[in-house]
């Protein structure tokens, strides 16, 4: 569902403390930006609200917004769900399905729990990330997709990319100065 929030408004986040406005300015701050966008904070203090917050205010808020929660996805399947597939690619396929990062294409695909993201999928993403292209399962062709990644984690990237969870180049994409970071519940 999409509910349009104007530049002046709260961005559909509660409450009026000093951190609640400064995560209110960063999302004004970077929601033009077409980089992958990390929101970092604990569990169940909105992060997929600012991911939303920031699709809504930037200029892909007419295009689609399709969240997905990497900590499920497996990485037996992870291509198919993620690049999409050509029917007959695997047994199942009975028809074409775009994945997610061509049904978020001129919008945004917000990665939850990116943390938690397999470690065999990982490479998957950092390549799409990097060059912005995908290959369906079943296709000999790549296809560019024009789509804006938004992360979000709860999990210590820097930690888990020392003890070799999370690959560094990854993180590199993803950390920028201008994550966000909630303020705790």
């Amino acid at each position: 569902i999409y509910f349009p929030i104007a530049r002046g408004s709260t961005l559909g986040l509660l409450g009026t403390s000093d951190a609640i406005e400064d995560v209110r300015r960063s999302i004004r701050r970077v929601a033009d930006r077409s980089t992958p966008q990390l929101i970092r904070g604990e569990s169940g203090t909105g992060k997929e609200l600012v991911a939303r917050a920031l699709h809504a205010t930037g200029p892909r808020r007419d295009g689609p917004f399709v969240a997905l929660n990497m900590s499920v996805l497996r990485s037996e399947r992870a291509a198919a769900e993620l690049f999409g597939h050509k029917r007959g690619a695997f047994t199942g396929a009975i028809t074409d399905s775009p994945g997610h990062f061509q049904s978020a294409a001129g919008g945004t695909l917000f990665l939850d729990e990116l943390g938690l993201t397999s470690i065999d999928v990982q490479p998957m993403l950092l390549r799409v990330v990097e060059d912005r292209d995908v290959q369906p399962l079943g296709s000999a062709k790549t296809r560019k997709v024009d789509v804006r990644i938004v992360a979000a984690t709860d999990a210590k990237l820097e930690q888990a990319v020392a003890a070799g969870r999370f690959d560094s180049s990854l993180y590199k994409r993803f950390n920028s100065r201008s994550s966000i970071t909630l303020p705790p519940r």
